[in-house]
């Protein structure tokens, strides 16, 4: 069904209210700016055969894949991001690989889910958007309404079992004269990536900077630089190397929205 709300009627709602409109869904597009202050995650849904691997990759490549929590086997929810959170239903939009492959993109995974799946949310990069804007930084892809630009980069993570594969990026332009700003502000933001992972050509990490992987290109202007962060679709790609026969994702940029303070995850109070 096409989407009966538009991303700017949800501005302003709280998290929990959001997520009752993705479970209803009315909504299948991108969360950036959406729950400012609030956490939001990516997701990795798996069989428990395979999550020790997942965590230890997730441990081992921290930037692109901060761990916010995982399920326990069997249990759709994450009661310590919020009391009544469904990974089945509350994200706008699912992701579904088959054996490494995208067979499927869906509004809710209830009849995918087995009692042997493990959830992870991993956290995204929209959450550090919020405390750029507040700082007065432009989010040109909120600006356009469209999905941050994300693309599989010559960085390569670190494999644990079969997952291992390209670190994804995210691209966002900055002002030329904002770019220390820009490093030390996201770098307080550790469940967020952090700080950037480059800054400038694309093609020294391996990008056309034209044509993402992921959601939409963004214009550069001549007084801005490229700045590319960490990116929490890295581990579609890894599971998507690791060709499991059944694992689901969020579509990218439709994030889980859940209900803690991104202020908990600042570095300086950690």
């Amino acid at each position: 069904m096409p989407d009966t709300i538009r991303h700017a009627d949800l501005i302003g709602l709280e998290s929990a209210a959001l997520r009752r409109q993705f479970r209803a869904d009315a909504y299948r597009g991108h969360t950036a700016g959406l729950a400012p202050g609030r956490l939001q995650c990516n997701l990795a849904i798996m069989p428990a055969a395979h999550a020790a691997d997942f965590e230890e990759f997730c441990a081992l490549n921290p930037v692109p894949c901060p761990l916010a929590g995982r399920t326990a086997t069997g249990d759709p929810t994450l009661p310590a991001l919020g009391h009544d959170i469904d990974l089945r239903r509350d994200l706008p939009l699912y992701h579904v690989y088959r054996d490494g492959m995208l067979a499927d993109r869906v509004p809710e995974i209830s009849e995918l889910w087995r009692d042997d799946m493990v959830g992870f949310a991993i956290g995204c990069s929209f959450t550090m958007e919020s405390a750029l804007m507040r700082a007065g930084f432009p989010m040109r892809h909120i600006e356009r309404d469209v999905t941050v630009p994300m693309y599989r980069s010559a960085i390569e993570t670190r494999p644990a079992g079969p997952f291992s594969g390209a670190v994804v990026v995210s691209m966002r332009p900055v002002h030329r004269d904002r770019i220390d700003e820009v490093r030390a502000l996201s770098a307080r933001y550790p469940m967020a990536h952090g700080a950037p992972l480059h800054v400038g050509d694309p093609a020294e990490i391996g990008i056309d900077i034209e044509t993402p992987d992921w959601g939409s290109a963004v214009p550069v202007e001549p007084d801005e630089l490229p700045v590319f962060w960490g990116c929490g679709v890295t581990p579609q790609v890894a599971m998507m190397t690791a060709r499991l026969p059944l694992c689901i994702s969020h579509a990218p940029g439709a994030m889980l929205v859940t209900d803690l303070d991104d202020g908990t995850h600042e570095r300086n109070e950690q």
